[in-house]
């Protein structure tokens, strides 16, 4: 089983910035890819960023340029710098991770959630 223990969600104003961080934790053969996803009520959860074993980043438009996601290997960890927010960046933030265990079995899994608000 693997645990996710996300951080750094928070109330900012409007061009504030702020950090997530998801430390993943338990039997992981290997990482293959980490990402943050976004949702508000009402709406499907979309993607914000991801970042492969590799390093290879992709970027929803909306936030191109504002935010970036990094990733500490030997920590199992995966970071979301936000720049400029915006009252629309206001969301519950999902830490992704896909894995691969000792079974060989590609497994994804979520982080319960912390919420972003920018206020105008």
């Amino acid at each position: 089983q693997v645990q996710l223990v996300e951080s750094g969600g928070d109330l900012v104003q409007t061009g504030g910035s702020l950090r997530l961080s998801c430390a993943a934790s338990g039997i992981i053969f290997r990482i293959n890819a980490m990402g943050w996803y976004r949702q508000v009520p009402g709406k499907q959860r979309e993607l914000v960023a991801t970042i492969a074993n590799g390093g290879s980043t992709n970027y929803a438009d909306s936030v191109k340029g504002r935010f970036t996601i990094s990733r500490d290997g030997a920590k199992n960890t995966v970071n979301l710098q936000m720049n400029s927010l915006k009252p629309e960046d206001t969301a519950v933030y999902y830490c992704n991770v896909h894995i691969t265990n000792f079974y060989a079995n590609s497994v994804e899994y979520w982080g319960q959630g912390t919420q972003v608000t920018v206020s105008s």
